[in-house]
């Protein structure tokens, strides 16, 4: 806790300092070790024009950072109707492909929001309510052009099994009561999600959840069509059960078959002729490409119109008893329009579906709008595209509609169509509304059976095609287990329940593999730029860090060394946070114990001395000889993979420092910590005590901290060419092993190693301050936390530099050869050990 934490100014921070000490709250816990950092730093304070010490982030900057400003606030009102960033700029040209588009829609979503008015089990009218309200709302929030909001097949098969569920124990309630409830009731709960502009949840569904979910409801609702489509009534014959029972069932009466099977198989037929036949012309005539999608995708409303034709000549003088089933009267006008009713009681009937529905309403018409944005090149706000069907959702009922979400066949149509802005659902609902006002005595005679036609073509382009499932295996053979998992608990069980299996066994394998991550120990590897077949200068060498057990897919035969004897480089894999912080660090504990060995092997002179979990060898039998293996000196850690830390992994490192400590005392093991890339993890790892020397006592002069400078003017300054000039002699002695100079256009980083204070007026400083070089530098991180690196080449430096320190220090110091500090000798034959000299 840091005492900005509690305020700013005097005043606050006295008040802080006050109620810290009467809580016993140690907030300077550290302070000694940051100025004994600070003396022993002195050459950066005299010299450089720009000293830099990093300040803590703090708790009140924190929620600063939450409170939104007065123009956050303005652009989230004005987020709310993105109609107004276009509709003054709406023109001609926009009106004539949205003309084009909402006419071309509102032909398509007419039969279609009958055909699935059918599956919720409600009267035809209501899919018609849906359409209209759906197009009509949608544009004033839309983020998406595409978007076409009404009746799907997957929720009206759930409102369904709703209704008539609810309809077993309450048949007095009619099912557009409990349709209108749901609807209220879901657009209520996704309109505060995308209110709340949380919309981002939607992302923990992946693609290969919501393509089985497609897929196993498709292949459902296709086969509980198929006795609608073959005219089969039977007493017992559930066409809503478990889809296998559904097709066993069909098959077995399949001899029951009527009339209506003429009617609803040969328009299925047509249906697939017309479509083939355009893309087939399409093809063969591009110039009229045009002509024949248009022509493809009014297919539906031709078929309809056609059949109903057929069904009017048959039946006109057999309305009382058609020669198959037909809509019959469909009322004219918003009959129905009325306050919807809403009571805890009725609540209580579908309360179980909820999350199923919102699921559904959440997904597909989310994973609709991102597609069609990526393929159109926009993109939409998933918040706000919520907020959109949720109020739509919630207006609709009012006129009679049931819950309503993006569709994915009228959404492709509207695409290929040339639509413009969003205001070509205001089109569509043009068209919707002349239907239910005008086209209601043409209705009556449309058959049943070839509005089954029309669902099963619809909902078959939902059905993920075999090349796309061997894609999914291509790039994560787990996910096509899931995605038939998905497929088949839908076909054995239920939509709903197919819906649950592929979103919790997703969530189930992401969590898995976040605690399962597993970093790597990585080792140096010396690279060559090569153009063409001319190798560049030594200038163009470069050190970079490969996985020891090339789990990256890094050329076996490349063999990384180990930098330096006694020093690990442990990489991160992913984020380090409560769930996987154990894993993590059990695999670098047992990596380091495996590859190094005790620093004093006498520590336990008795067998009672050791620990229960390591007795050491049977009576009679020698300790095994590690005496090739290196000591521990000091671990670097990568963080470029981790964004955020919590107590329980900063904990983690705390205990896993003092077990390695105790493993390597006499001696302490230094931490480096590489490529942080957020203030708030340097904090909680400075909190931690990371960062800092960790030292035997209280002595820190054999402490050697280097640091990265960047240039102010860059290489093409005017200061850099005196610099280069004037002290081209100068860099190329003094730099061979203090300052690294990185390459680049703009800045040039440098790390410049601190000789101990009390040496006085050493090359280095001399360097640095006789240097325009180090005139024009500053540091990139803060000389407050010396054990923060910009890079791994930074922090290997470091950790090198200080090892060879410490070993130098221990052969002129009696001191520490009392304390039992390694000597040269031992660190020299370490470093033979490994192929390197001292």
């Amino acid at each position: 806790m840091a005492p900005g934490d509690l305020g700013t100014g005097p005043k606050a921070t006295k008040l802080g300092h006050g109620l810290a000490k009467g809580l016993r709250i140690r907030l300077n816990e550290r302070q000694a070790e940051n100025d004994a950092l600070t003396r022993g730093e002195s050459t950066f304070s005299h010299g450089s024009s720009d000293t830099y010490v990093e300040e803590e982030p703090t708790a009140i900057e924190y929620l600063k950072e939450l409170v939104p400003s007065r123009q956050q606030y303005f652009t989230y009102l004005r987020n709310l109707f993105p109609f107004t960033r276009w509709i003054l700029r709406y023109n001609l040209q926009w009106l004539i492909g949205d003309l084009v588009a909402g006419i071309t829609v509102g032909c398509v979503v007419v039969p279609q929001g009958m055909a699935y008015a059918k599956l919720a089990a409600l009267p035809v009218e209501y899919g018609l309510y849906s359409s209209f309200m759906g197009v009509l709302i949608y544009w004033f929030f839309a983020t998406s052009k595409d978007i076409t909001i009404g009746p799907v097949a997957v929720m009206s098969t759930i409102v369904g099994n709703i209704v008539l569920e609810v309809q077993k124990d309450h048949p007095d309630v009619e099912g557009h009561v409990v349709a209108s409830a749901l609807a209220i009731i879901c657009g209520s709960i996704i309109t505060f999600i995308g209110l709340a502009r949380i919309g981002w949840i939607v992302e923990f569904i992946p693609l290969v959840a919501i393509s089985a979910f497609m897929t196993g409801s498709a292949i459902s609702i296709a086969a509980g069509q198929v006795p609608n489509l073959m005219g089969i009534k039977v007493d017992g014959f559930n066409t809503r059960g478990p889809t296998y029972q559904v097709i066993i069932n069909t098959l077995k009466y399949l001899g029951h078959s009527k009339l209506d099977a003429a009617m609803g198989l040969t328009a299925l037929l047509m249906l697939y002729l017309i479509r083939w036949a355009c893309g087939f012309a399409a093809k063969k005539y591009p110039a009229r490409a045009k002509t024949f999608f248009f022509i493809s995708t009014l297919r539906t409303a031709f078929v309809i119109l056609l059949y109903t034709g057929i069904s009017a000549g048959v039946n006109i003088n057999h309305r009382k008893n058609p020669k198959f089933q037909i809509l019959k009267t469909v009322p004219r006008g918003f009959k129905h329009a009325a306050v919807p009713t809403i009571n805890t009681e009725i609540i209580s009937w579908f309360a179980s579906e909820l999350p199923a529905s919102v699921i559904v309403l959440l997904i597909e018409h989310i994973a609709i709008s991102k597609s069609f944005g990526r393929i159109n090149n926009y993109t939409i706000d998933p918040s706000q595209e919520l907020v959109a069907i949720g109020v739509t959702n919630l207006l609709g009922p009012f006129l009679g509609a049931y819950p309503a979400t993006g569709s994915f066949s009228r959404t492709a149509i509207k695409s290929k169509a040339g639509v413009r802005t969003p205001f070509a659902g205001v089109i569509t609902a043009v068209v919707v509304l002349l239907a239910i006002y005008a086209l209601t005595a043409v209705f009556y005679y449309i058959p049943n059976s070839s509005l089954a036609a029309v669902i099963i073509h619809a909902v078959g382009d939902l059905i993920t095609p075999p090349n796309t499932v061997y894609q999914f295996w291509r790039v994560s053979p787990i996910e096509v287990i899931i995605f038939f998992a998905g497929v088949f608990v839908t076909i054995f069980s239920s939509i709903e329940n197919g819906i649950y299996t592929t979103v919790s066994v997703s969530a189930a394998v992401l969590l898995f593999r976040v605690v399962k991550a597993r970093g790597h120990i990585v080792g140096r590897v010396k690279v060559h730029s090569v153009i063409g077949d001319q190798y560049m200068d030594d200038a163009q060498k470069r050190d970079i860090f490969l996985p020891l057990d090339h789990n990256d897919g890094s050329n076996p035969n490349v063999q990384p060394e180990q930098p330096y004897p006694g020093i690990f480089i442990y990489r991160f894999s992913e984020g380090f946070n409560y769930p996987n912080a154990n894993h993590y660090t059990d695999y670098l504990v047992d990596y380091i114990f495996k590859h190094t060995r005790r620093t004093n092997p006498d520590s336990w002179p008795r067998p009672g001395d050791r620990p229960w979990n390591n007795p050491g060898p049977r009576a009679g039998k020698p300790e095994p000889d590690n005496s090739h293996l290196p000591t521990l000196k000091a671990i670097i850690l990568d963080f470029s993979a981790v964004n955020n830390v919590d107590v329980t992994s900063v904990q983690n490192l705390i205990d896993v420092r003092n077990q390695l400590d105790r493993y390597a005392t006499p001696n302490v093991v230094q931490w480096h910590l590489a490529s942080i890339n957020n203030r708030w993890t340097k904090r909680a790892l400075a909190a931690g005590g990371f960062g800092y020397p960790t030292v035997p006592t209280e002595e820190y002069s054999r402490w050697k901290p280097i640091f990265s400078l960047a240039e102010l003017g860059g290489n093409t300054s005017a200061a850099a060419a005196a610099e280069k000039r004037d002290n081209k002699h100068l860099r190329r002695n003094s730099t061979a092993d203090d300052i690294e100079t990185g390459h680049g256009k703009e800045s040039i980083t440098v790390d410049a190693a601190d000789k101990d204070s009390s040496s006085g007026g050493s090359d280095l400083k001399q360097t640095l301050t006789s240097s325009k070089a180090y005139k024009r530098t500053t540091l990139v991180y803060g000389l407050n936390r010396p054990l923060f690196h910009i890079d791994l080449t930074a922090a290997l430096h470091a950790a090198i530099t200080n090892v060879e320190e410490q070993m130098g220090s221990s052969s002129r110091s009696p001191a520490d050869l009392k304390r039992g500090v390694g000597t040269t000798s031992d660190s020299e034959e370490e470093l033979k050990v490994h192929g390197k000299e001292t």
